[in-house]
């Protein structure tokens, strides 16, 4: 099939910048790190707060930088955070640490999202393909799952090899270090239309991307879009890694089943080959997100139907964890769901909002946007934590899920936007 659009050297760092985005080797385990240094659910939970409030304290204003500045300049500044971020939490022993740690991780998180995204519709409109978001941004989107995928496999034997969850954050500085050195191989055009302001225009910049963010949000449709795909996403980001404490029990049962082998390797093992046959399936369906968008009669009504079957999946997946054992494994059925429609989703809620807002605030647009995502995390993970602490994994997902299907009224997109 031929594309729209050229799969030229820029659409190759796009790709390349994903997969390497996503060698995150940590990923897979990163709860489980947490539970191996002895913190309780809430405790993580607190941990999750801390990540995504310092990621609201910094999104906007990265976003107004990475429009008024430069948008190449505010990803380099992102990779160095992360890299400072990995090394703090291979290093740390105590609660402190893993928050200084979070810190870290967080002030890069704002310092990316929504920016590498402008990126990506700049060159679009550069070239004239503006027509085509969902399917570019999808394709480019795939190869982030292809990275996790990789990721999984080589997490997995980090851990089993080692018996340290700890080495995989001092690895993935590797990779982090290379997406780093690509990024100051973009091309200056992606710098946005602020790259070449001067300081003594700087002021008058960051007050003209005030003023257009400003008039776009004081229109009702652009507020429920942005509350439309935040809230699956922000619940994603909160339910997601509780899937490791599931393949983790699971594991702990075939491990009594199988001779010769402790239970650590078993869930290394259990847990890297799932996250990587998961993640080639989120790569599929990112790729083929175009597609799907254009089975409905418009945008609004992807986000709709996947933002009201993605809570009724994770309501269906607390339900499965409360049944016994042996039919408790069906659990894996609606967390890989949960991974899938995110990925579905994400590419069709970021063309959505590309079309609706103005191109020059586009990077404070989506921080705005990702800024939602973090406030809806930060107030369901020490709600979840504290349920799960109290009424274990099933008990908490029903909770969360049943909370959100009520609010699902309130953001349901329209046809037409007000």
């Amino acid at each position: 099939m031929i594309t729209p659009y050229k799969k030229d050297l820029q659409y190759a760092k796009f790709c390349a910048y994903g997969f390497l985005k996503n060698l995150r080797l940590f990923e897979p385990f990163l709860y489980l790190f947490f539970l191996e240094k002895g913190l309780s659910y809430l405790q993580i939970g607190t941990l999750i707060t801390i990540r995504e409030v310092i990621r609201n304290i910094f999104e906007i204003p990265s976003g107004i930088i990475a429009d008024a500045l430069g948008r190449r300049r505010t990803m380099i500044a992102s990779f160095t955070m992360y890299i400072a971020s990995f090394v703090v939490f291979y290093l740390a022993g105590a609660y402190g640490l893993l928050a200084v740690a979070m810190v870290f991780f967080a002030i890069g998180d704002a310092f990316r999202t929504g920016t590498h995204k402008a990126m990506i519709f700049t060159w679009l409109e550069v070239n004239g393909w503006t027509g085509y978001k969902v399917e570019y941004y999808g394709h480019t989107r795939s190869w982030s799952q292809r990275g996790s995928a990789l990721s999984s496999l080589l997490a997995a034997a980090v851990v089993f090899w080692s018996g340290h969850y700890r080495m995989a954050f001092l690895i993935s500085v590797i990779p982090y270090m290379f997406d780093l050195i690509l990024m100051i191989s973009y091309p200056a055009v992606l710098e946005g239309p602020g790259w070449q302001k001067s300081s003594s225009k700087l002021s008058h910049a960051i007050g003209e991307v005030f003023r257009q963010l400003f008039l776009s949000l004081r229109q009702l449709g652009n507020i429920r879009l942005l509350m439309n795909t935040s809230l699956y996403s922000g619940l994603f980001r909160t339910v997601k890694d509780y899937f490791q404490p599931v393949l983790a029990a699971l594991a702990a049962v075939l491990a009594g089943k199988l001779s010769g082998m402790d239970e650590a390797g078993v869930t290394a093992l259990l847990v890297g080959v799932i996250y990587f046959f998961l993640y080639l399936g989120t790569a599929a369906v990112s790729a083929r997100s175009g597609g799907f968008s254009r089975r409905f009669p418009s945008l609004y009504g992807v986000l709709n139907a996947t933002l009201i079957t993605g809570l009724l999946i994770v309501f269906a997946a607390g339900a499965i964890w409360l049944v016994p054992y042996p039919w408790r494994w069906i659990v894996i059925i609606p967390f890989v769901l949960i991974y899938l429609l995110e990925n579905v989703r994400r590419p069709v809620a970021v063309a959505c909002i590309a079309e609706s807002l103005p191109g020059d605030i586009l990077a404070t647009t989506l921080s705005v946007e990702s800024q939602t995502r973090s406030l809806v995390a930060a107030v369901l993970a020490p709600l979840l934590g504290f349920i799960v602490d109290k009424s274990g994994i099933g008990g908490g997902l029903i909770a969360v899920a049943s909370f959100l299907i009520i609010l699902f009224p309130l953001v349901r997109m329209h046809p037409a936007k007000e």
